[in-house]
């Protein structure tokens, strides 16, 4: 039996486009319009679930969706101390943590958790689903996509800063027989 996977990446808030460590905002305006815009675009699913945050639950209801479950394995990466500050702030106050941090899939954020262990998590929640069949649309953070990639693809986790993960984009994974498929998708359609 086959499981489908869409993993939908949330709309645009304030602290994306500052380029921040997700402080839990909302949408802004412009990301809610876009997602509202996009509603209709995705195929029925057996299943929606969300990372835990406020923007995929906020996109997942703008894209016309009724949000279930948001398993803790799907939350996104736990920034820790570096947690509403841009990347930009923190590499001037602490740019070997940054340095290691970005080099080194093992080496935690302060407070956080470190990328391979992120992906683990990620990991473990795919193939649980694997033997139960059906499609399931996640409304995820970006770097639960990213991660999905390095499981799907057998990638190392040094891998992870490779994949670029726009705003409302969708991915697909199906698996069977052992393991996950990955299909490159793109920006969601208008509705």
């Amino acid at each position: 039996m086959t499981s489908r996977v869409l993993l939908v990446s949330p709309a645009a808030t304030a602290s994306l486009r500052r380029a921040a460590f997700d402080d839990g905002d909302p949408l802004d305006a412009s990301g809610a319009a876009r997602a509202r815009a996009a509603a209709g675009s995705l195929p029925a699913a057996d299943a929606v679930v969300t990372s835990p945050s406020v923007r995929c639950r906020e996109t997942a209801e703008a894209l016309g969706l009724v949000p279930g479950d948001a398993p803790p394995e799907l939350a996104g990466l736990d920034a820790g101390h570096w947690r509403g500050r841009t990347l930009e702030e923190v590499g001037a106050a602490e740019p070997e943590a940054v340095a290691r941090w970005l080099a080194d899939p093992r080496a935690a954020v302060p407070g956080g958790e470190s990328v391979a262990d992120a992906c683990a998590r990620v990991a473990h929640w795919l193939d649980a689903l694997r033997p139960t069949g059906g499609r399931i649309v996640a409304v995820v953070e970006p770097e639960v996509v990213r991660a999905a990639a390095v499981h799907a693809t057998g990638a190392p986790a040094s891998a992870f800063w490779r994949f670029d993960v726009p705003p409302l984009t969708c991915t697909e994974l199906s698996g069977r027989a052992g393991r996950w498929n990955l299909r490159l998708g793109g920006p969601l359609a208008a509705g």
